[in-house]
């Protein structure tokens, strides 16, 4: 076949709507001649941003469709799967970018096939959150099915860790938070995911996690084999493998947040807790999913909460599981929360309390540690609030929380003993907080009680006024918890020594 010459291609461009007449004079103009190679015209049509690579590769292959859908002109291939294909898009009116995902062809003539992904598409389509790729429209136009999503600048999670292989404690539950957050929106509006993968959740280059294909890319992996009996419903495969081994029911709500928890666990370890593998049989049996080793044998110094976290999410027995994406939410955010006061990783004894049955013996010992103490926590940031006062409560104590310094020695003045130690932080209070821990000192109703002083990098240089004693101490922040436990026990056991 005879090389197509620039002519030749600037027609066919002109026919399919690509370049218009304008247009094409501008380049030929510019070229000076219509007789030039026509690489020498996709060059400048590229220069000019008139076409695209994948534009140019289609006409020069003599393709004549999938250059529209709807109103949108397609740009690039961004991602392609057994199920659809994935373009980026451009509005011919308006500019605006967008994600086009387009039904493969070998689905077409699979009536049951095609009406899902169009009713599966729609009802996806109410869904507005930070956390959820947005779809915009969803037709059926010139024997195509194609749906119109945001366009995310940035990658899928699988590729984000093929470069990064694992991520940190703290990335890797600010990203899981925000698949929480997506699936909480949604299972509030009566949808679950049905397809929590690592490459349905797209990284904003902002660092935002957004979930896309709610149902709809479990048609890819759906179960169809006559031999599995009872598993022949639209889902993916993973799915369909997890709640056969637990024997729920094929819709089961807590089986995103176990594949949730597979992801954080993938994120944290730098590698999947399910065995890997194309093989349907393989991907499907019951020992899949008890042959999961623990993420501490890869990340041996994580903090107890999180692995509790990831425990509890991937927990087989799904009564067991947190039964609600909500719920998966609000412990990221105290674990979140504690990563970012800075505490070190817990040991067994100082658990969350819901997160695993405890022994009677471990019980015990938090009892006789706290042994119903009061500790009184001078502090205005919430995080580091919530965080002391449940790591507080597992050990057995119990806890006051005043923001304001003022009123908390005000507790002390009515002559009352209002706390068996204080701990006064400057993080958020600063200066206020030393002078409250000094006035705490020189007050004759409370200048015996045990006082610890939470001391930043920023107010270290006054800190140096603080008035210590051995019953009253300072302690660096950010705060390694173990060292505000040995403080806590070594004060308040010498205190009732003395008493």
């Amino acid at each position: 076949m005879a090389e197509m010459t620039a002519e030749q291609f600037a027609q066919r461009a002109y026919d399919l709507d690509l370049l218009d007449a304008r247009q094409l004079e501008t380049i030929w103009s510019e070229l000076g001649s219509r007789y030039v190679p026509v690489s020498d015209l996709t060059s400048l049509l590229l220069r000019k941003e008139l076409l695209t690579n994948f534009q140019i590769e289609r006409l020069l292959g003599g393709k004549r469709a999938g250059y529209f859908y709807g109103s949108y002109k397609t740009l690039y291939l961004v991602g392609s799967g057994t199920f659809a294909r994935v373009y980026r898009a451009v509005h011919t009116d308006t500019g605006q970018v967008v994600a086009v995902k387009v039904l493969r062809h070998r689905y077409l003539a699979d009536p049951t096939t095609t009406e899902r992904f169009l009713r599966e598409a729609r009802m996806v389509m109410p869904l507005r959150h930070p956390n959820i790729v947005p779809v915009y429209e969803v037709r059926a136009e010139g024997g195509s099915y194609f749906m119109v999503m945001d366009f995310v600048e940035g990658r899928n999670l699988r590729d984000f860790l093929k470069v990064r292989k694992k991520l940190g404690l703290e990335e890797s539950l600010r990203l899981i938070g925000d698949c929480a957050a997506g699936l909480d929106y949604a299972f509030q509006r009566g949808m679950t995911h049905r397809d929590m993968k690592l490459s349905n959740i797209l990284i904003s280059s902002h660092g935002r996690a957004r979930l896309v294909d709610f149902g709809l890319a479990a048609f890819e992996g759906k179960v169809t084999d006559a031999n599995l009996e009872g598993i022949s419903n639209p889902r993916s495969i993973d799915y369909a493998g997890l709640e056969r081994a637990t024997g729920v029911r094929r819709d089961d709500r807590r089986s995103d947040i176990y594949f949730a928890g597979c992801i954080l666990y993938h994120m944290l370890a730098g590698r999947p807790p399910l065995i890997e593998t194309k093989d349907r049989i393989q991907r499907l049996s019951i020992s899949r999913f008890h042959d999961v080793r623990p993420m501490t044998d890869f990340e041996p110094n994580l903090p107890h909460r999180v692995v509790a976290i990831v425990n509890k999410a991937m927990e087989l027995n799904p009564d067991r599981r947190y039964a609600t994406p909500g719920e998966l939410l609000e412990d990221i955010k105290v674990a979140a929360d504690q990563v970012d006061a800075g505490f070190s990783p817990l040991t067994e004894e100082e658990s969350p309390s819901d997160a695993q049955p405890q022994s009677a013996a471990a019980a015990a010992r938090k009892s006789l540690e706290g042994d119903s103490r009061t500790v009184m926590l001078v502090e205005s940031a919430i995080p580091i609030q919530n965080a002391l006062r449940s790591r507080l409560k597992d050990l057995g104590y119990r806890v006051l929380v005043i923001s304001d310094p003022d009123r908390a020695l005000q507790r002390f003045e009515r002559g009352e003993q209002a706390a068996d130690c204080v701990v006064f932080g400057t993080g958020d209070l600063g200066q206020t907080a030393i002078d409250a821990f000094n006035t705490f000192a020189d007050d004759e109703l409370t200048r015996d009680f045990p006082a610890i002083l939470l001391v930043d990098d920023k107010n270290l240089d006054a800190a140096q006024s603080a008035k210590l004693a051995p019953h009253r101490v300072t302690l660096p922040l950010p705060l390694k918890f173990r060292e505000l436990r040995s403080a806590l026990l070594k004060l308040c056991a010498a205190a009732k020594a003395s008493s």
